[in-house]
């Protein structure tokens, strides 16, 4: 007996923990699999569940007191807007992945960043991410956006990016833009309205789509152009299904 528990005591002092590398190893594969099921699970519900806010909502409602904001589906919102939208944010919407290649491209020739952020990537930051330029945040971005063109349609993209995008200090959504800018709702948006609306992106807080400036009338004739090529030439077809 005592020799079967001298050599029990001599097993157990055997057992040497794993090194520390190791260990770590384990731990860091273990919490970027929980991150990438957690990240996977909001995508595949963000398909099916309309956000309620967003973190930039959330902020600007902090800030302001209150923000406005009515959700509706695409089927509520006039096809002249979401053509509208893609003509001025990303003519190539329904011919890529996520990432616009050619723009970026032209963008880094270009020395700018503007036109290169697809309408995917923008849908991305704003519904789980938040504003900002951190490297954090891009690598986020250019990690999420695969994913989310992956498992939504584009026509569920470009609905949740006309109901959440900014398009007055405090105003989110066509629903609640057309109603501020032209006492319309959305599914009454003229051409002229709708191409407007896109014109005031990305800069809402300087832009008015109601006083539109010789730039914003500018840049909305050219939208509304560039909506109509992309409806004739089949770019929309993606989301218009």
């Amino acid at each position: 007996m005592a020799k079967a528990a001298k050599t029990s005591k001599s097993t157990r002092k055997k057992v040497v923990k794993a090194p520390l590398g190791n260990r770590l190893r384990r731990f860091v594969l273990r919490f970027v699999s929980v991150v990438f099921v957690a990240v996977v699970a909001l995508v595949v519900l963000g398909a099916l569940i309309n956000p309620p806010t967003t973190a930039y909502m959330f902020s600007e409602g902090r800030r302001l007191g209150s923000v406005k904001q009515v959700w509706v589906p695409l089927e509520q919102v006039a096809p002249e807007m979401a053509r509208s939208a893609v003509a001025a944010e990303d003519a190539n919407f329904c011919h890529h992945w996520g990432f616009d290649l050619a723009a970026i491209k032209l963008a880094i020739a270009a020395g700018s960043s503007r036109g290169a952020s697809t309408i995917s990537q923008q849908t991305v930051k704003n519904v789980y991410l938040w504003h900002g330029r951190l490297w954090v945040r891009k690598a986020a971005e250019a990690l999420i956006t695969p994913l989310v063109e992956a498992i939504w349609s584009k026509r569920r993209i470009i609905e949740v990016y006309l109901n959440i995008a900014e398009f007055d200090e405090g105003v989110f959504g066509v629903e609640a833009a057309s109603r501020h800018y032209f006492g319309v709702s959305a599914s009454d948006l003229s051409a002229t309205q709708a191409a407007r609306l896109a014109a005031v992106l990305p800069s809402p807080k300087k832009r008015s789509a109601s006083k539109p400036s010789a730039f914003v009338r500018k840049r909305a004739r050219q939208v509304r152009d560039g909506a109509a090529t992309i409806s004739r030439d089949g770019r929309a077809a993606c989301f218009e299904s």
